[in-house]
C-alpha cells in the first residue's frame, strides 16, 4: 500500500468514528443548515441540472436539499450504484420514489440514464469525508466517484465541484493521489468555503 493510501485509510478511519458519535438529532440540525446554506449557493442557484446523492447514516443530510432543489425546479439526477462500483443515475421524483438498494443505500426507483448522463450536471455534489484547504476531497474509498470525476474530464464537462461536510472536516491537508479532483467549494451547516 502507498504511503498516501495508508494516510487516507487512517483519516478515514478517523472522520468515520467521529461520524459515529453524532446523535440523529445532530444530523437532522445539520442536514437543515446545510439545506439553508445551499439555498445560498450560486452554484446551485444557477443550476438547471444537478448531480446528487441521497446521504445514509450519520453523512451529512441531503434530503432537505434535495427537496429544495426539486421544487424550485431543478432536475437532480441521483446515483444508482453498479456491481462494478462504477454509477448509472436516475432523475429524482421524491422521497416516495427511492428504493432500498445494496450498501444500505437509497437510489431513485425510475428510469436508468446511463453513467454519462452526468455530464449533463452543472454543479455536482460529491460526497466526502473531508476536504482540505486546497479543495482536496477525501472519499470513502470505493473509487466511485473517482470514476465519475474522470468521466466528467474526459468528456471535457466542467461542473462546479462541491462537497457537502460537517465543519470540522474541512481539514488542513488530506492525502492525494494523482487521480484526485480538488472541487470549488463546501458546504457546511455553519456556512461555505471556496478554493
Amino acid at each position: 500500500m502507498s504511503e498516501d493510501k495508508s494516510e487516507k485509510a487512517v483519516l478515514r478511519r478517523q472522520l468515520l468514528a467521529r461520524r459515529a458519535l453524532l446523535s440523529s438529532e445532530d444530523v437532522d440540525a445539520a442536514a437543515r443548515a446545510i439545506a439553508r446554506q445551499g439555498q445560498g449557493l450560486a452554484e446551485l442557484a444557477a443550476a438547471g441540472t444537478v448531480a446528487a446523492y441521497v446521504s445514509i447514516g450519520t453523512e451529512p443530510g441531503t434530503r432537505a436539499l434535495l427537496d429544495t432543489l426539486r421544487a424550485r425546479g431543478v432536475r437532480v439526477l441521483l446515483p444508482v450504484l453498479l456491481p462494478d462500483n462504477d454509477l448509472d443515475w436516475a432523475v429524482y421524483e421524491g422521497a416516495a420514489h427511492l428504493e432500498r438498494a445494496r450498501l444500505g443505500l437509497l437510489e431513485p426507483a425510475g428510469e436508468r440514464l446511463g453513467p454519462d448522463a452526468v455530464r449533463t450536471a452543472d454543479t455536482v455534489l460529491l460526497p466526502g469525508l473531508a476536504v482540505d484547504a486546497r479543495g482536496m476531497r477525501l472519499g470513502r474509498g470505493g473509487g466511485s466517484y473517482d470514476r465519475v470525476l474522470a468521466r466528467l474530464a474526459d468528456a471535457g464537462a466542467d461542473p462546479a465541484l462541491v462537497v457537502l461536510l460537517y465543519a470540522d472536516e474541512v481539514v488542513a491537508r488530506v492525502p492525494e493521489e494523482p487521480h484526485d479532483h480538488p472541487v470549488q467549494a463546501v458546504v457546511t451547516p455553519e456556512g461555505v468555503h471556496r478554493f
